[in-house]
């Protein structure tokens, strides 16, 4: 087994290996990279031993520079993890997490054992429980939820069944699989018409606001559809409402404890061109989105937005860290929105913020992920 042992003392020696993975084939690569150069600048490198692993855009797994220059964002560059000659892999190797180098022509090289996989991954293909069940496939433990939570947290559809089923409020909606929209696309528009209009129009699974339209009348539902379907065959089309956009940041709690919530935060657009808070907004333009935490609204709505908080993380049985997002009407309704079972982790991102607020700093907040994954049991739970 690895040198490191959970149980052991405080003062042991030897340091946690954490594999840092980021990148991968979604279209939320960038995104990924910059919350990667956000953690990989935090991450207390006197307490655990950092391994970057970069997912290229094709799959391949590969050494990554710790450089956090590499992975900036800005509106004329999105960073991208290189091909390369040589390819990372996670195996077991007589009951040790193993990271294998291979390349052609030369004998496969052994890095080491890793005792936590920190997956900073959004979208398909990494958030949706593909690399989550990789990692269990190998008693790997890893930092988040899980298979089954990352795939309803993806899927925006089957979330807002579980929420439904958990006795959270949604608003209207309608989803649109690729089969209904190629046999009778009149049918779809129909019921998106009995929606009433502005509606929203987005891929079921993708995130950091990638393919979704604002649509307000008939005429442009198309167009918005094909732009949404560029990411995901599989759509979720929501009535527009009137509310305040509202957010609450999510821990898993140590041991049996409960989760953990932060204040609430409020999301504010500086108008322009924004007309909904979208990925230029999110991670582009400077200014264009602020957060307000606590949010400005009634104590009692901030402990009731907590409550509903815990409560969705518990209903899609998360783990680790969520962010869950709600609608707050003038007549003080909370209507959930969704969860992001891996929300944006960059310094200046929402959930990261919420928690600084609350009184934990993003180092620490990093150190406090890794040590729920360091104590989470293998296997079923």
């Amino acid at each position: 087994m690895s040198d490191f042992d959970q149980n052991a003392a405080p003062e042991r020696s030897v340091k946690p290996r954490v594999a840092v993975l980021f990148g991968g084939r979604s279209s939320e690569h960038a995104v990924s990279c910059v919350t990667a150069a956000g953690v990989l600048g935090a991450i207390n490198k006197d307490k655990y031993e950092v391994i970057p692993i970069g997912i290229a855009k094709s799959g391949q797994w590969v050494l990554a520079a710790a450089d956090t220059a590499q992975w900036s964002l800005s509106a004329s560059s999105l960073p991208e993890v290189p091909p390369s000659s040589e390819t990372v892999t996670l195996a077991e190797i007589g009951g040790e997490h193993q990271l294998i180098v291979a390349s052609p022509n030369a004998v496969p090289q052994e890095l080491g054992t890793v005792d936590v996989v920190f997956p900073l991954l959004h979208g398909p293909f990494g958030e949706d429980g593909t690399i989550q069940g990789l990692l269990e496939l190998s008693d790997t433990r890893y930092v988040g939820a899980g298979v089954l939570a990352s795939a309803v947290g993806m899927d925006k559809h089957y979330m807002k069944v579980v929420f439904e089923a958990a006795g959270l409020h949604v608003g209207p909606y309608i989803a649109v699989t690729d089969r209904q929209w190629i046999k009778d696309a009149e049918a779809v528009r129909k019921q998106v018409d009995r929606l009433g209009f502005p509606v929203f129009v987005k891929p079921a699974r993708a995130g950091s606001s990638m393919g979704i339209s604002k649509v307000d009348s008939l005429d442009e539902l198309d167009a918005a559809v094909e732009e949404a379907r560029r990411h995901d065959l599989k759509l979720v089309i929501e009535a527009g409402i009137t509310g305040r956009e509202i957010e609450c940041a999510v821990l898993e709690g140590r041991g049996a404890d409960g989760p953990r919530t932060s204040l609430p935060g409020e999301i504010s657009v500086a108008g322009g061109s924004h007309e909904f808070y979208d990925f230029t907004a999110k991670y582009v333009e400077d200014g264009a989105a602020a957060l307000s935490c606590p949010a400005d609204i009634p104590e009692e709505a901030i402990n009731r937005v907590r409550e509903l908080a815990a409560a969705a993380f518990d209903a899609v049985g998360a783990e680790g860290l969520s962010r869950v997002d709600f609608f707050y009407t003038p007549d003080g309704e909370l209507i959930i929105n969704e969860i992001n079972t891996m929300p944006g982790f960059t310094p200046n991102s929402m959930y990261p913020q919420m928690w600084a607020a609350s009184g934990l700093d993003y180092a620490d907040l990093i150190d406090e992920l890794i040590y729920l994954a360091l104590h989470r049991k293998t296997g079923l739970r």
